[in-house]
C-alpha cells in the first residue's frame, strides 16, 4: 500500500481511489498475506522477527511525540487566555482529577507490587516515576515555563499508566509482583488490559497516520480543493510500524523462545521496553517545556548586546 500510494497528491488520482476503494480485492490481498507466512522458511520469519523489533521501536518512537503533541493542543485548547472562565475552571478541574489519579496510582502501585524493602526492583520503577511526576509539575511551573499543571497533569497519568503495565509484564515466576498469579495463566486484569492497550494502539496508530506533522487535531492549511488531505503513504508506514508493535507484544518481544510457552506481553524484555518507553516519554515532555525558553534564550543575549554597543557608541 507505501509503495502504491506513496506519490498521490490528488483526491482523484488513480492511487487515491485505490487507497479509499476496491475493498474486495483488498481483503483478498489480506487473506493471501496471512496464509503465504505458512508456506515460508523458518529463516525468513527469523529475519522478519528482527526487522520488526527495530520497526516497533520506531512505532513507540512516534507514538509518544503524538501523545505528547496531543497534550500540547489539549492544554492550549483549555488553558488558553483568550478561553473564558469556564474553561478555566475546566482545565483546573482536569488537572485536579489527574493528579490525584497519578498519586493514587502510585501508592496502589507501592501497596501492590513493593510492599516489602526486598522488592527493590519494583520500588525503584515506582520512585524513579514519582520523581518524574515532581519533575514535570515544577517545570511546567517554573516563571519561565508557565504552562500551567494541566498538561503535566495528563503526562503523570500516562507516565503512571506505563509504569503499572511494565510492573504487570515481568515473569510470572518473580516474586516481587505479589498479584500475578502463580500458575503463570494471565488473569482478567491482564486479558483486559491487552484489549485496552489495543484499542489506544489502533486509534494512536490512525491518529499519527492521518497527520504527518504533528498529531490529527492540529489543523492544516490545504493548498486546493483536490489535494489529499493527509500522506498517504505516511499513513500505511505508520500502520505496518504498528503492526510489527502488534507482533511483538504477542511474542512478548522474545524471538528465542516465543515458542516455548506463549504469553501476552510477559517478560523481562516488555517490562525494560515499557520502563524505556516511560523515561523517553518523560524526557521528551520535559525538552518540549524548555526547548522555546533555551531558543530564546540566545536572541534576549544578542539583544542585549545590541544596545550595550549601541550605548557604548552613543557615549562621548
Amino acid at each position: 500500500m507505501f509503495l502504491t500510494t506513496f506519490s498521490t497528491r490528488k483526491l482523484f488520482d488513480a492511487c487515491s481511489k485505490w487507497h479509499s476503494g476496491w475493498w474486495a480485492l483488498k481483503f483478498f490481498l489480506l487473506v493471501v498475506s496471512m496464509v503465504v507466512p505458512f508456506f515460508l522458511p523458518p529463516g525468513f520469519i527469523q529475519i522478519y522477527g528482527e526487522v520488526a523489533r527495530i520497526g516497533a521501536g520506531i512505532f513507540l518512537l512516534l507514538q509518544l511525540v503524538s501523545v505528547i503533541e496531543f497534550i500540547r493542543w489539549w492544554n492550549k485548547y483549555w488553558a488558553s487566555d483568550e478561553q473564558s472562565k469556564q474553561s478555566c475552571s475546566i482545565a483546573l478541574f482536569t488537572s485536579t482529577v489527574f493528579y490525584v489519579a497519578s498519586i493514587c496510582g502510585i501508592v496502589t502501585m507501592y501497596y501492590f507490587y513493593a510492599p516489602r524493602p526486598s522488592y527493590c526492583l519494583n520500588i525503584f520503577f515506582i520512585t524513579w516515576t514519582a520523581i518524574l511526576l515532581i519533575v514535570m509539575m515544577a517545570m511546567s511551573l517554573h516563571s519561565k515555563v508557565n504552562r500551567g499543571l494541566l498538561s503535566s497533569g495528563i503526562m503523570a497519568a500516562y507516565v503512571v499508566f506505563l509504569c503499572w503495565s511494565a510492573i504487570r509484564s515481568e515473569p510470572a515466576d518473580e516474586k516481587c509482583n505479589v498479584q500475578k498469579p502463580k500458575n503463570g495463566h494471565g488473569d482478567w486484569t491482564t486479558v483486559l488490559g491487552f484489549l485496552i492497550a489495543i484499542g489506544a494502539i489502533v486509534m494512536a496508530t490512525f491518529s499519527t497516520g492521518i497527520d504527518s506533522k504533528s498529531f490529527q487535531f492540529r489543523k492544516d492549511e490545504v493548498k486546493a480543493e483536490d489535494d489529499i488531505r493527509y500522506n498517504y503513504g505516511f499513513f500505511h508506514i505508520i500502520f505496518s510500524l504498528g503492526a510489527t508493535y502488534f507482533a511483538m507484544l504477542f511474542i512478548s518481544w522474545n524471538l528465542e523462545n516465543s515458542a516455548s510457552e506463549w504469553s501476552m506481553d510477559v517478560g523481562w524484555t516488555s517490562t525494560w521496553v515499557k520502563i524505556i518507553n516511560e523515561w523517553f516519554a518523560a524526557s521528551i515532555y520535559m525538552w518540549k517545556l524548555i526547548a522555546p525558553v533555551v531558543k530564546q534564550q540566545p536572541k534576549v543575549m544578542n539583544n542585549e548586546e545590541s544596545v550595550q554597543q549601541i550605548n557604548n557608541s552613543n557615549s562621548p
